[in-house]
């Protein structure tokens, strides 16, 4: 991921946080907009707690017609605010477990401290069920062809066309369900590499 003027200014607005403060970052935006590779950026150079929305997507038991039919419905909204937001926000400890989606179950519970910097990422993670919760937000945006070429580079062909025919739809239809690149502090185009 190439540093634009957008990423210096989000980076020059991380660096100047007083020291005694804490701030929640949400990275949204499309599948292979670089979400997961800004934030372990981010990672590296603040060492800061870092949450996935994948880790967040419905159990079996949960996943009904009339939930996929709800705009961000495929995301575990109740648990991730239960068991991350609030928690966070309160300055407490996150007690949590992540859905493996290869194994289709919650895996055993890991607690997290929160540090001074907390990074939330993933498609679903400005819904606005969360609302209120995150100090500063970023979309990444990405044209369709630069997001196939990375989807196509790092997948199987037959799970490329699930995203092609099945989650960027439902992506897509949250974005504008929910107007989400409008809502966020920072848009940062992401070019060709």
């Amino acid at each position: 991921m190439r540093k634009s003027d957008e990423m210096a200014e989000l980076f020059s607005v991380i660096d100047k946080l007083p020291e005694k403060c804490s701030l929640t970052l949400v990275i949204e935006g499309p599948s292979a907009s670089g979400k997961t590779t800004l934030s372990e950026m981010l990672r590296e150079k603040y060492n800061c707690t870092v949450f996935h929305m994948d880790d967040f997507f419905l159990r079996p038991e949960q996943r009904t017609p009339e939930r996929y039919a709800e705009v961000g419905g495929n995301l575990d909204r109740e648990r991730f605010l239960e068991d991350v937001l609030i928690p966070l926000k309160k300055g407490e400890n996150i007690n949590y477990r992540r859905f493996d989606c290869s194994q289709m179950k919650l895996l055993e519970p890991v607690v997290i401290k929160p540090q001074k910097l907390t990074v939330i990422e993933g498609v679903y993670s400005m819904h606005p069920a969360f609302s209120g919760y995150y100090d500063l937000s970023v979309f990444l945006d990405i044209n369709s062809e630069l997001q196939k070429e990375r989807i196509m580079k790092r997948n199987t062909p037959e799970k490329a066309e699930r995203f092609f025919n099945e989650w960027i739809p439902i992506e897509n239809k949250y974005f504008s369900g929910t107007d989400v690149k409008s809502r966020c502090d920072f848009c940062i185009k992401i070019m060709n590499e």
